[in-house]
């Protein structure tokens, strides 16, 4: 077992060490520029696909409207919550019924906003159900 943790090991330190060094370059690169770009990140959530879909269309719609360059929307995965419940509570009570909620996550990235894009975005009326995660990086 010693020989493979051995032979393990030393992959995944290079690996690490080449991706830290690719971002430290990515970083640079941005600080060399002088321009500091301002990215609004936005996490839509829904029950529903179909209206986060329309949701998300609207959004991006309304951020090329305003000259704002878009990134995504970037699927995320499907969060799934089981419940399980009994269905009789005597004589079938091994008996039991599943049921579940499927939570559909979309992302979008709007990078360099000016401020008519950020006040169109507050105003804009989306449907009932879906809700929006917006942070500034």
């Amino acid at each position: 077992m010693t020989t493979t943790d051995t032979k393990i090991k030393p992959a995944r330190t290079e690996s690490v060490s080449t991706r830290s060094s690719g971002k430290s370059k990515a970083k640079t690169s941005k600080k060399e520029g002088g321009d500091a770009n301002v990215i609004l990140r936005i996490r839509v959530r829904a029950y529903e696909s179909k209206i986060l879909d329309s949701s998300v269309k609207q959004i991006m719609d309304t951020a090329t409207r305003y000259d704002a360059s878009v990134v995504g929307p970037v699927p995320l995965p499907t969060e799934i919550k089981k419940y399980t419940v009994n269905r009789s509570p005597f004589i079938y009570k091994n008996t039991r019924e599943q049921f579940e909620i499927r939570v559909h996550k979309r992302l979008i990235d709007i990078i360099n906003p000016n401020g008519k894009t950020v006040e169109a975005l507050t105003n804009l009326s989306l449907p009932s159900g879906v809700d929006i995660d917006v942070k500034m990086m």
